[in-house]
């Protein structure tokens, strides 16, 4: 059974979320800052907030300190597209590899492998590794260097 509130209405020490003793131990934050939003972008971040469970202002500074620390960085949509294709691209790779290893143990076996099969198998891996060049050249223009 849960401790009432404090008489000042705060939740007791032994309530507090991990997250807070957490931070509390490295130091208490009392620096303030002014954050300005239009009223489409305060919903937008709201949204945010909300769908992971915290109050606005503590997911603004969370957000802000894991993109701060490059725990997080943030990617355009053109960015999040590419990166689908490199693990579509991905899956696709490791299927393919499982194809190879299945030509060499039949090739192992009793060499029924035709070269139409294993041409098939080649062409396949090239066009996936050119997808994959290329969208990792694509990501790698688009991120910002680091200052």
């Amino acid at each position: 059974m849960a401790e009432p509130p404090a008489a000042d209405g705060r939740r007791r020490t032994s309530e507090r979320s991990a997250r807070y003793r957490e931070r509390e131990a490295d130091g208490r934050r009392d620096k303030r800052l002014k954050v300005s939003y239009t009223d489409t972008e305060l919903a937008i971040v709201r949204e945010a907030a909300a769908r992971d469970n915290q109050a606005l202002a503590a997911w603004v500074g969370d957000a802000a300190l894991k993109v701060a620390t490059e725990k997080v960085v943030p990617v355009s949509v053109d960015a999040r597209d590419l990166v689908a294709e490199l693990i579509q691209s991905r899956n696709q790779a490791s299927r393919i590899g499982n194809n190879v290893n299945q030509i060499a143990k039949a090739l192992n076996a009793d060499g029924t492998v035709t070269g139409a099969q294993l041409a098939t198998t080649l062409d396949a891996i090239v066009k996936v590794l050119q997808r994959m060049d290329e969208a990792t050249l694509q990501v790698m223009r688009e991120r910002r260097p680091r200052s």
